[in-house]
């Protein structure tokens, strides 16, 4: 089902790219220490299932199963959210980003405080509970129906800067939104990226951080 934004459409955009950056930020973190798995993109995951059947790989193929399931159970869950408030999309949205937002809030400090590790088997909690968060989010932000703007995938939105550019004889129609959404998920790799030097709660906070600005847009926008 498609619901109409409780905000205007350059605020839906707005708050969907703080999505998206904090995907990039999450997503980050995933890669670089939980065992290579990613928790928003499940493309990547597929593929690293499809090492189960090559032995010697080196992936941590447990790691992407637990994220597949993890996010699906997100996705239940928005999907359960909508038909239940979509039809009151200010309260609907907000709702599951606050799931979200306490979700990420919470994993930040079990990982904080040592209890959630990233070298060990609690890590798999961690990806797990990423991975719910993630699923939730881009069921929610799916519903708007900007296809540039599920907030964590980017296949569909590069095909579009492809297919509609002027090389193919297109018009370079929404050329601006898809390029920005490109540029904002890999500006949250970035930062995530050079944040996990230093440390690694923090930027799930961070986060939960983005995810309540986008939130409030949509609450009080």
């Amino acid at each position: 089902m498609v619901v109409t934004s409780p905000i205007s459409h350059r605020r839906t955009v707005l708050a969907l790219l703080l999505l998206t950056f904090a995907t990039g930020l999450v997503d980050a973190i995933s890669v670089l220490l939980l065992g290579r798995v990613f928790v928003a993109n499940m493309t990547g995951n597929a593929i690293f299932l499809g090492f189960v059947f090559v032995p010697g790989t080196g992936f941590d193929l447990a790691g992407a199963a637990v994220a597949v399931c993890g996010f699906l159970a997100g996705v239940i869950l928005g999907g359960r959210l909508v038909r239940r408030f979509g039809h009151r999309p200010r309260m609907w949205v907000t709702t599951a980003l606050g799931v979200e937002v306490v979700l990420l809030l919470v994993l930040a400090g079990l990982a904080g405080a040592g209890v959630l590790r990233y070298a060990d088997a609690t890590r798999g909690i961690l990806t797990a509970g990423l991975a719910v968060a993630f699923g939730l989010q881009n069921s929610t932000a799916r519903q708007f129906g900007v296809q540039e703007l599920y907030t964590t995938v980017l296949t569909s939105t590069i095909v579009g800067i492809g297919v509609d550019s002027r090389l193919a004889g297109g018009t370079g129609q929404r050329a601006k939104l898809r390029y920005s959404v490109v540029a904002t998920m890999i500006a949250g790799a970035v930062v995530g990226a050079t944040l996990t030097r230093y440390f690694v709660a923090p930027i799930i906070a961070m986060a939960a951080a983005l995810v309540t600005a986008s939130l409030l847009l949509f609450r009080h926008g």
